[in-house]
C-alpha cells in the first residue's frame, strides 16, 4: 500500500501521457469516478485495497496502473484521494476542463446535452446544431440549437476540444469532414459507420447496437441448454414425487452433466442509428 506523494518538478501530466497504456487509460478514468464520489462522502484518505474493490480491479493491477502517475511512496498509509484525484486529471487532461460541441439535435443529442454528469467531471457543452428546419431554434438544456452549416464560424467563436456526433450514418462523414476543417481534433461519434479522418484527428466510435450484441453473445453463452432445463424440470418433479427413504438412489435424480459450448451469434443484426 503507498500514499500519493508530489510529483516531482519537471514532470507534467502530457510527459507521462505517451508512455500510459490504452487500458491503463481506461482504469484511471475509472479511478477518478470511484475518488470523486469518495470526495464527496468527504473520505480523505484510501487505500490501495479499497480504491481497487471500488474499481472492479484488483490491488495489484491498480498498484501498477498509478505507478505511471509517478512516485507513491510511504507504506502503510494510503493515497491521499484529493491529491491522487487532481494527478489522475492532469495526466487524463482535465485539468483545464473542455468545451464540447454536439452536433445532432435527436432523441440521444438531447439526452446528452441534459445529462449533468459531464459538466461535473469537467465537459461543458457550450454549442448544439443541428440540420432539421424544425430542430433550428429550439432551446435544448439552455442552447439553442444552431444550423450546422454555421459549424465552421461557430467553432471558430466557441473554441471547442471535443466535437460528439449524434448524426445519422448517413451524414456522419459530411459533418465529421466539416469538424475537421475546422479545427477540431478530438471527435466522439455514436454513428455505427467508420469515419475517416486525417492521423492527427482522434475518432472514437460508440456503436450501441455492438455492445448490444456483445450482451446478447453473453446471455446466449450463459443460459442453460434445453436438455439441462429439461433435466432440471425432470428431477424436480419426481424429487417431489418420491419417498423419502428411496429419492436418493433414484437414476433420475443422480447429477449428470451435459457439456454445450455458445457460439458467437451468425447473423450480425441491425444497425440502430441515433
Amino acid at each position: 500500500m503507498t500514499e500519493q506523494h508530489e510529483t516531482p518538478s519537471g514532470v507534467s501530466g502530457r510527459a507521462l501521457q505517451k508512455d500510459i497504456p490504452q487500458a491503463t487509460v481506461a482504469r484511471l478514468a475509472t479511478y477518478l469516478r470511484v475518488l470523486a464520489m469518495l470526495a464527496d462522502d468527504g473520505v480523505a484518505i484510501v487505500s490501495s485495497e479499497e480504491l481497487a474493490v471500488a474499481a472492479g480491479v484488483n490491488s495489484a493491477k491498480l498498484r501498477k496502473d498509478l505507478s505511471f502517475l509517478g512516485p507513491n511512496g510511504v507504506r502503510g498509509v494510503g493515497y491521499d484521494v484529493a491529491k491522487l484525484r487532481t494527478r489522475i486529471e492532469d495526466v487524463l487532461g482535465l485539468s483545464q476542463g473542455h468545451r464540447v460541441v454536439l452536433v445532432g439535435a435527436g432523441n440521444l443529442g438531447r439526452a446528452l446535452v441534459g445529462y449533468g454528469g459531464f459538466r461535473r467531471r469537467g465537459f461543458t457543452v457550450v454549442g448544439m446544431f443541428d440540420s432539421h428546419p424544425e430542430v433550428i431554434g429550439r432551446s435544448v438544456a439552455g442552447l439553442v440549437v444552431r444550423d450546422v452549416a454555421d459549424l465552421v464560424l461557430a467553432v471558430e467563436a466557441l473554441k471547442p476540444t471535443i466535437a460528439v456526433l449524434t448524426v445519422p450514418d448517413d451524414a456522419a462523414q459530411d459533418v465529421c469532414d466539416l469538424l475537421v476543417a475546422s479545427g477540431l481534433q478530438s471527435i466522439l461519434s455514436f454513428a455505427p459507420c467508420e469515419l475517416t479522418a486525417p492521423e492527427t484527428v482522434e475518432v472514437r466510435r460508440v456503436d450501441l447496437a455492438v455492445e448490444l450484441q456483445m450482451l446478447s453473445f453473453e446471455t446466449a453463452r450463459n443460459a442453460p441448454s434445453l436438455p439441462e432445463v429439461a433435466h432440471a424440470v425432470s428431477s424436480s418433479r419426481i424429487t417431489h414425487r418420491a419417498p423419502a427413504h428411496t429419492a436418493a438412489g433414484h437414476p433420475a435424480l443422480k447429477h449428470s452433466t451435459t457439456s454445450h459450448s455458445a457460439t458467437e451469434p451468425s447473423s450480425k443484426g441491425s444497425v440502430v442509428t441515433p
